[in-house]
């Protein structure tokens, strides 16, 4: 049973965790002690249970009526596992949003059938193509306050897909629902004669998922295990996790940033030997010659070696309430691996508000661009679009130690 990890993303007050709440109430996700606190909890009249508070887990946020943090959520059903997280709908929580969409397959992205497509929807849409996102589903909610208007549907529809070229979207569903009432949540509405499509549930549980067991392969060192005791006085082990691809003992890998070559003759997996592993798989790998090998090195089929730079271009999202500062020494985060980096340029930035590129160059909280990076020392990555597992990276202000970028290289 694979798993689907999606996020949800629209305005304030779209009805992001009614939804999400709605989803996992009617399809009988939620324990009955969980049940009994929730309808304690609710305090509207006439209302059982209040469904966004399920996921409105933080006190504070409750109290304001708002979601301020990315919340997760876990729940399954007989086809499939499901991840939820619930990004705010606020503009100066874009990070939040950016956290959640960086692991997620899908987005939902919600759109109030009375307001339509906004500023902040297109925001939403930008944020998770550009973070990968490759399948998603527009869900029209509060349908029913619009007495489920099919022309009110169509023409939010036709909005969207208006902008849907600029994405990298290669599969997007459109569903009219209604969080609070249930509509084509967990089942098809009778109300919504004109739909034809499949309520949101079966959507998720049948639409397929890309893998990356058929990426290159890759594989960054966590931790170097040597125990040195008498049990185990020649015991070396590279621990880590396999981000994409495949490996089997016997197989001939290229160590790096030593640029050895060496072979694998032992592959553990839950403390067991095994022939083969493949992305997803928590491992320890052994090899045949020993090699100097550190903390944040990587282990690549010799056939399928990355790129190798210390020139980088990159998208790169904001995250900092101070401004970006070209030609700053910033730290940047590759997984385990760490290099300075100074940000040369910004080539252009991208305005969502007007659906634009421009050659602005000043580059503030939430905002998305282009830049160029220079590292320290070579760099080993892939362009995001090849391989998002190793395509990615974060800045870090190390003055502040503030997590002040998200990139994705080009």
């Amino acid at each position: 049973m694979n798993t689907l990890r999606f996020i949800t993303a629209g305005n304030v007050d779209d009805g992001k965790s009614t939804l999400i709440g709605r989803l996992l109430y009617d399809s009988d996700s939620i324990h009955t002690d969980q049940l009994g606190v929730l309808q304690k909890q609710t305090k509207q009249e006439g209302v059982d249970i209040d469904l966004s508070l399920i996921t409105d887990g933080l006190r504070a946020e409750r109290e304001q009526g708002i979601t301020i943090d990315v919340a997760y959520k876990y729940f399954s059903t007989k086809k499939r596992k499901f991840i939820i997280a619930d990004a705010p709908g606020h503009e100066q929580y874009t990070r939040n949003m950016i956290t959640g969409a960086s692991n997620s397959d899908l987005i939902i992205i919600l759109v109030d059938a009375r307001k339509g497509i906004t500023e902040q929807t297109k925001r939403h849409a930008s944020i998770g193509s550009l973070m990968g996102i490759k399948k998603a589903i527009v869900a029209v909610n509060k349908i029913d306050l619009l007495n489920y208007s099919e022309t009110v549907f169509n023409q939010i529809k036709e909005d969207f897909e208006a902008i849907q070229a600029q994405l990298n979207f290669d599969e997007v569903h459109f569903l009219p629902v209604s969080a609070l009432v249930g509509d084509n949540i967990v089942s098809k509405s009778v109300n919504t004669p004109w739909y034809h499509g499949k309520a949101l549930l079966e959507t998720l549980e049948t639409i397929e998922l890309e893998t990356t067991e058929n990426l290159a392969s890759r594989f960054q060192v966590q931790w170097v295990i040597r125990p040195k005791d008498e049990a185990h006085h020649d015991y070396r082990g590279y621990a880590g996790l396999v981000l994409s691809g495949s490996y089997k003992v016997g197989d001939t890998v290229i160590i790096l940033p030593a640029n050895m070559a060496t072979k694998i003759v032992k592959i553990e997996k839950n403390l067991e030997s095994v022939q083969e592993v493949k992305a997803g798989d928590n491992v320890v790998l052994h090899f045949e010659n020993n090699i100097d090998i550190s903390r944040g090195d990587s282990v690549v089929l010799y056939h399928q070696l990355p790129i190798e730079s210390n020139q980088v271009k990159s998208w790169i999202s904001w995250l900092d309430n101070a401004p970006l500062q070209v030609g700053k020494t910033y730290l940047l985060q590759h997984r385990f691996k760490n290099v300075r980096v100074k940000i040369q340029e910004v080539t252009q930035k991208w305005n969502v508000n007007n659906w634009e590129f421009t050659n602005e160059t000043e580059i503030k909280l939430n905002d998305i661009a282009q830049i160029n990076l220079r590292t320290n020392q070579s760099l080993f990555f892939d362009a995001f679009e090849d391989n998002p597992k190793t395509g990615n990276a974060i800045l870090i202000d190390e003055t502040s130690n503030n997590t002040v970028g998200a990139l994705l290289f080009l």
